[in-house]
């Protein structure tokens, strides 16, 4: 009996144990924009990649899972647990790949003030705050990331966000920039002591494209300056069009003058010539009329 008893009691000990539930565990990845993890690692979604496959070349050997890049005990101490250069692996050997300064790591192509909302997949759902940040105006893809690559602070934190159809959401405007940069995201669980990294690549319009997608204002000023030009030019050239013109009038205007004044001349002249040869013609006759009556 007492065999029984403790027969029945081991297994009643066994079924507790195995009913227990298991330690909570917080496992995810970004998908969009797509991170490195979710792209390249085990399980990820574009493992034969260019890039990927160089990363793994580089990591010497098979990647840890897509949702399992996780440090332990970190408690807020990022910059301190994760070195520099080693951002998007955690400084863990199994990621190390995603560390390579490459540009053609699958990319996601975003614009400038414009609210973009990140899924974040979470294989294994857990409250914690996400921080986003990313890279400078002034990052350079071609070399490894730093964390003075992404500023002092966060672009957004969210604590607890909503989760919809297995991914969290995240809502952020994304500043100005060109160009391929990172974002960088830190998830720090707030009931297991994990905190997940993560390098989500992303492309922003070049600056050439932004020059010629400037607002229709700056497009219109030489449409419109060709349209002025002509009334500038045309108003700075009558003095040489123009000025003929008068000088034609007063060519002509002045022979008129000038005649007139030559002719009205003339005729007094010859009218005082006229006068003054009649007058002494008439006093020639007179004076041979009195010789007449005297020798008579």
């Amino acid at each position: 009996m007492r065999i029984h008893r403790l027969a029945a009691v081991a297994l009643t000990v066994a079924a507790a144990t195995a009913l227990a539930p298991a330690p909570a565990q917080a496992h995810g990845s970004p998908t969009t924009p797509i991170s490195r993890t979710a792209a390249c690692a085990s399980g990820g979604e574009e493992t034969g990649s260019k890039a990927c496959q160089a990363a793994k070349t580089a990591n010497g050997g098979s990647f840890g899972k897509f949702d399992n890049l996780r440090i332990a005990n970190v408690n807020g101490k990022d910059r301190q647990v994760v070195p520099d250069g080693k951002l998007c692996s955690g400084g863990l050997p199994a990621f190390k790949g995603l560390d390579l300064a490459r540009d053609d790591f699958p990319a996601t192509k975003v614009s400038s003030g414009k609210t973009l909302t990140v899924r974040y997949r979470a294989t294994i759902p857990h409250a914690g705050e996400f921080r986003v940040f990313l890279t400078k105006a002034s990052y350079d893809p071609s070399k490894r990331l730093t964390w003075d690559d992404l500023g002092s602070k966060p672009v957004v934190a969210v604590t607890d966000p909503s989760l919809e159809d297995g991914a969290y959401l995240l809502r952020l405007k994304l500043p100005e920039r060109t160009g391929r940069h990172i974002l960088y995201i830190v998830w720090e669980t707030s009931r297991t002591p994990d905190t997940y990294y993560s390098c989500s690549d992303v492309v922003f319009p070049p600056a050439a494209a932004v020059v010629s997608s400037a607002p229709a204002t700056k497009a219109a000023k030489p449409t419109k300056s060709p349209a002025v030009a002509p009334v500038v030019r045309s108003a700075t050239s009558p003095p040489s069009s123009v000025a003929p013109a008068p000088s034609a009038t007063a060519q002509a205007i002045r022979p008129v003058s000038d005649t007139s004044n030559v002719t009205i001349g003339h005729w007094i002249v010859a009218g005082a010539l006229v006068l003054g040869f009649g007058a002494a013609a008439w006093a020639g006759v007179g004076a041979m009329a009195r010789r007449r009556r005297e020798n008579r």
